[in-house]
């Protein structure tokens, strides 16, 4: 059984931050819906991976960083604390995720096992 991270439960922190912070910061309009939606997803990644710990929820909030960091200037965000706060949360939730994956001993023999297959 694996045990749960602390980078789970900061993750999980980041994406309630998500959803308050239109209001927090007087975002509206499509960086306000694009924010909350994010967010929900960061936190259900953020508790899946508290109750049933896998490292693929830690990939699938790599890609909801990514999203965050994108979102902004691909919709063209007007607000700049949405941008901000978009990119900067979004860096954050990848840099937990990759720090919990690097650390995580499951992962690391998972990852090795693969590399030795694909060289043989």
């Amino acid at each position: 059984m694996r045990t749960v991270h602390w980078q789970d439960v900061v993750s999980l922190f980041l994406g309630v931050w998500l959803v308050l912070s239109p209001w927090a910061l007087s975002i509206d309009g499509v960086a306000a819906w694009f924010t909350i939606a994010l967010g929900l997803s960061v936190i259900l990644f953020a508790i899946e991976g508290i109750v049933i710990p896998s490292y693929f929820e830690e990939l699938a909030e790599i890609g909801v960083g990514l999203a965050l960091i994108v979102v902004p200037w691909t919709l063209g965000f007007e607000s700049p604390a949405a941008t901000v706060n978009s990119a900067l949360v979004g860096t954050l939730v990848i840099v937990f995720a990759v720090w919990e994956m690097m650390t995580d001993r499951e992962f690391i023999i998972w990852w090795q096992s693969r590399r030795h297959h694909s060289a043989a």
